[in-house]
């Protein structure tokens, strides 16, 4: 695509990466006949290819309006675009760009900024955890929309199975993450007993919080970068002693973000090295499983039951991660069926989209559900697995099946 840069942005560092995105696509439209608010709205500008065309004629120095951002904050940043696209168009860094260049430029309503303050500050504050508590009290007296995104106390027994004590030659850092300790407390216990029955120790490091997705995405991209900044301090001592092997993370949708930290500190001279080498170490959990499957042979009890699996949008196109889950779940023999169709599409949650555009969100929710649903026509699912707390807290709040992470399943499948 012949691109003309305003001259604001001609020699700036975002203008010459956004050109050279928009210079790879052609306009095949491809994209977007996987985008599933085009699915749902069916406007063009709510495809990639019309939103790539908005923020081309923006870099070109075409003022935005207020619909100019509606269309950009309708994208899910879900990247199916980028699994489809055959011209290796890198979608979800030009509408991060364009994002930014559109809010300085539009002011947005004073109610709408409230709510994204609220999230970037709350989500990753300390006082999250004390919130939720406070939530999950009351929770039968909650609206319905706020009920959904809070959990129910998880079984005393789930809260009470300890983190494990033994001491391994192999070990990883395990990012914590910023709103999994308090929404599903046993998803981080899990992946820690899980691979200490593989002989490999977990640590934390007490200074890492939230990965910089939250504020990044909702358009503090400085903020988001201090809490990348923040991160790379707190790991790079295990790193740099050559304690830990990888950072293991849980959270898909944290993980392609802290993959992301060698691109996105690259122009910070004294971080662009070490966020490198961060990045280059981050691995989704379930990159482990084809060496855990091996290990754990003859030591888990499988289940009888079927699970539904649900891949998140962040672990199939933005790591381009496909199929882990599945086999190596299968190789110690567990049955996990897929759905047929729209297995590409988005669920809806998309980090903090669920709350802020809950009209979009819920239909897509309800599509996922129908399309697992199909793949048991007889019985319910014994659960449906997925492989991120936003999914698993979204897709909950649409059934009564229960939604959980795949490694709280095999950890309870561990025989003692």
């Amino acid at each position: 695509m012949q691109t003309r840069l305003a001259p604001r942005y001609a020699g700036t560092p975002e203008g010459q990466e956004a050109e050279a995105i928009l210079r790879k696509c052609v306009h095949c439209g491809f994209c977007t006949a996987t985008c599933p608010t085009y699915q749902l709205l069916g406007d063009e500008l709510d495809g990639p290819r019309g939103r790539i065309y908005l923020i081309k004629q923006v870099l070109e120095g075409e003022v935005p309006t207020r619909r100019t951002q509606l269309h950009l904050d309708r994208c899910l940043t879900c990247r199916n675009c980028e699994t489809t696209c055959p011209s290796g168009v890198q979608y979800g860094r030009l509408v991060d760009i364009g994002r930014r260049l559109v809010d300085e430029q539009v002011p947005r309503p004073a109610g709408e900024r409230a709510v994204r303050w609220l999230l970037k500050e709350g989500l990753g504050s300390p006082l999250f955890g004390p919130a939720m508590k406070a939530g999950q009290a009351v929770r039968g007296l909650l609206p319905g929309r706020l009920r959904e995104k809070v959990p129910p106390k998880s079984s005393s027994g789930q809260q009470e199975r300890p983190w494990p004590q033994r001491r391994h030659a192999r070990k990883v850092l395990l990012l914590a993450g910023c709103v999994q300790p308090a929404m599903a407390p046993n998803i981080n216990a899990a992946t820690a007993r899980v691979l200490d029955a593989a002989g490999i120790e977990c640590l934390v490091a007490p200074e890492a919080g939230c990965c910089g997705a939250i504020r990044f995405h909702l358009n503090d991209q400085d903020g988001g970068r201090a809490q990348m900044r923040a991160n790379v301090d707190a790991w790079w001592p295990y790193v740099e002693r050559g304690e830990v092997e990888a950072i293991v993370i849980n959270a898909s949708g944290c993980g392609v973000t802290v993959k992301e930290y060698g691109h996105l500190l690259q122009g910070d001279p004294a971080y662009a090295k070490r966020a490198a080498r961060i990045s280059a170490l981050a691995r989704d959990v379930s990159e482990l499983l084809p060496e855990l499957a091996e290990l754990l042979q003859g030591r888990v009890r499988v289940p009888a039951e079927a699970f539904a699996y649900h891949p998140p949008c962040t672990l199939q196109h933005g790591q381009k991660l496909r199929g882990g889950v599945e086999r190596g779940l299968a190789a110690l023999g567990f049955e996990l069926r897929l759905a047929r169709v729209e297995l590409h599409l988005c669920c809806g949650s998309a980090g903090t989209y669920s709350v802020l555009h809950p009209e979009l969100a819920q239909p897509l929710r309800e599509r996922k559900l129908g399309a697992l649903g199909e793949v048991f026509p007889d019985q319910p699912p014994a659960a449906i697995l997925s492989g991120n707390v936003g999914c698993i807290q979204h897709l909950q709040g649409g059934t009564d099946t229960p939604v959980r992470h795949w490694i709280e399943v095999l950890d309870d499948a561990l025989l003692a």
